[in-house]
């Protein structure tokens, strides 16, 4: 019995000594793409609860894979291989918005040289819809009244708009006052604005399922912070969120949110966003997985 299992363990060893034999350039390139790839699947679903579920589904390959090859074992062997195929079909269902949102992001990159023609038009518009959100935001904080407002990007906001109120109107400080004001019929939900006009109101957003909320230690956060971080998580919206509780202003974006921060550098970050050389493609696909490079600009 000794000797059976040194024998598997040494024709192992010796598996794995022959595939480094036949290592070439091609070899390692292949190999690259593969980590590349896994890389960017890993990254688009950092802090999100199909994070944990795909650590144990990795886990327990790994483990399988070990059990079978260096311990003999029939019977779970054909279980194993009984099993397997059903779980790599089960994969596609479990990651199924994560799947789509990756494609969506891979079908946008083609397009951005499109939108970012037709983007300079509405420049001076986006600028002042900017400082109209600012400055309201800065009066709802002193008044604590609760805000949640998203500012459309790239990606197309119609099925969110299709939950509020049409409403098509120039963005002003008096306006997002109103609509905010508590008890009135359009405070609950999200303002979206589009172009530098206000396009809806009281729109049902997406909640987070990140959990990036519950690890935080204030507990002021409830569901605008959540339909912000959510919002931001399947599209590449900004969120600006003023919290009923504390007057403290958000904002949100690619699933990050920066709390507490003053009217002034909300201004910095939104025009950071906006500004017509943010819209290149080759700066959005590296802002899209490579936020940290930006954090001068939020």
């Amino acid at each position: 019995m000794a000797l059976g299992r040194h024998g598997r363990m040494a024709n192992f060893l010796n598996n794995i000594l022959f595939i480094f034999q036949r290592f070439n350039w091609l070899s390692i390139l292949d190999i690259l793409l593969v980590t590349l790839i896994f890389f960017v699947v890993l990254y688009s679903l950092r802090d999100t609860q199909a994070m944990i579920l795909l650590r144990g589904m990795i886990f327990l390959v790994i483990a399988l894979v070990l059990l079978t090859t260096v311990v003999e074992l029939p019977a779970f062997s054909w279980l194993v291989r009984s099993t397997l195929p059903a779980l790599l079909l089960a994969i596609p269902v479990i990651f199924a918005p994560e799947i789509r949102r990756a494609l969506e992001r891979l079908g946008r990159a083609g397009t951005l040289t499109i939108v970012q023609s037709s983007n300079h038009t509405d420049d001076e518009t986006m600028q002042k819809g900017i400082r109209s959100v600012v400055e309201a935001a800065a009066r709802l904080s002193a008044r604590q009244h609760g805000a949640l407002i998203v500012m459309q990007r790239m990606d197309s906001l119609d099925q969110y708009i299709e939950t509020g109120v049409p409403m098509r109107a120039d963005v002003t400080p008096e306006l997002l006052l109103q609509l905010f004001y508590p008890d009135t019929p359009l405070h609950d939900g999200a303002v979206i604005i589009a172009r530098g006009r206000i396009v809806a109101a009281a729109c049902v957003m997406p909640l987070s399922a990140s959990g990036i909320l519950n690890r935080s230690p204030e507990r002021q956060m409830g569901l605008r912070h959540r339909a912000a971080l959510g919002i931001s998580e399947v599209s590449d919206a900004i969120a600006v969120v003023v919290s009923e509780q504390s007057g403290s202003i958000s904002i949100a974006h690619a699933g990050r949110m920066i709390r507490r921060i003053d009217p002034e550098r909300l201004e910095n970050i939104l025009a950071a966003f906006f500004r017509p050389d943010t819209t290149t493609p080759q700066r959005l696909l590296l802002q899209r997985y490579f936020p940290s490079l930006f954090r001068k600009d939020q």
